[in-house]
């Protein structure tokens, strides 16, 4: 596997997994966006994974004039990369969900590699109050959910993006998704490197076992070789597990209030700022450096800030 000098720290502000309800310090408009991002990259985040919600009720907004208010004041006001969600919410159809990065042109974009199960009603085990009328349907529903990617979707994405010269995080969510990139590679509708972020802890996806971490990085490895970047990501609990495990083998890591609301057993992160620095700490008490974000363009092999449409 391809050896890297210094760990990409991604940072997910967001997202469109966890509702308004279940933090107060989950970021909502525009501006709190923005600020979370920067200082999420003035904490060492070297990439930065956006989406957007609706100002009001924080439902998940797609809207490509909804990502231009704080796309403007990160570029102004920081370095970092910014990777556009075309995963969007699984509740939307694939072409809302990429018009954001066709329309705004990122350095990348992230890519959902399968069709799977998404399923987000066991956290109404823990949140039971809720502030606005679309957040509890917005669970319950996820029980007969099938978040769609199926292979036309997939090529639809792939060929529109790269159009822009934008570069993909692929999410990988089981061992057939890394099966799936495989596929597109020898079609060559993808180049090399590949950033592969491998997720663990999804109810439809792969666990959060050591050796269900090991499985995805030994295939990733058997499959694509030096020609690729691994970054991981764990979910709730598993968060900052999964990124100690994964950076002492060498991979990046993503954290972030998209992932998980917590940064200790009961504790509500109060910023995401707040867990990049918890895994940095833990990278740096590894051993390893903190990339910055050219040195994450450099290994990315990505086209640069100026390049994008924002």
């Amino acid at each position: 596997m391809f050896q890297q000098k210094k760990v990409i720290i991604s940072c997910a502000v967001t997202g469109a997994i966890h509702t308004p309800s279940m933090s107060p310090h989950l970021p909502v408009t525009a501006d709190e966006i923005a600020e979370a991002s920067i200082a999420a990259c003035e904490a060492g985040a070297a990439i930065i994974h956006l989406h957007a919600r609706d100002p009001v009720t924080g439902k998940p907004d797609q809207r490509p004039e909804a990502f231009k208010p704080f796309l403007e004041q990160i570029k102004a006001r920081s370095k970092a990369v910014v990777n556009l969600t075309t995963g969007g919410s699984p509740y939307m159809t694939v072409q809302e969900r990429m018009l954001p990065a066709k329309v705004l042109r990122p350095e990348v974009a992230s890519m959902n590699m399968g069709t799977m199960n998404f399923g987000l009603f066991p956290m109404l085990k823990r949140f039971k109050a809720f502030k606005h009328d679309w957040e509890r349907p917005y669970l319950e529903g996820s029980k007969d959910l099938i978040f769609r990617n199926t292979y036309g979707d997939l090529e639809t994405v792939l060929t529109e993006l790269s159009a822009n010269d934008t570069r993909y995080e692929f999410e990988c969510y089981d061992t057939s998704h890394l099966y799936n990139l495989a596929h597109f590679v020898e079609r060559g509708l993808v180049k090399a490197p590949f950033f592969i972020q491998t997720v663990f802890g999804i109810l439809g996806g792969i666990g959060t076992h050591p050796d269900d971490v090991m499985h995805m990085k030994r295939t990733a490895d058997r499959l694509f070789g030096d020609n690729y970047r691994w970054s991981v990501l764990g979910a709730g609990a598993s968060q900052m597990k999964v990124a100690a495990m994964a950076a002492s083998m060498g991979g990046n890591v993503r954290v972030g209030l998209e992932d998980s609301l917590w940064i200790g057993k009961g504790r509500l992160a109060k910023s995401n700022a707040e867990q990049v620095h918890q895994v940095r700490a833990i990278l740096e008490g590894l051993g390893l450096e903190i990339a910055t974000a050219d040195e994450a363009r450099e290994i990315l092999q990505l086209k640069g800030a100026s390049a994008v449409g924002f």
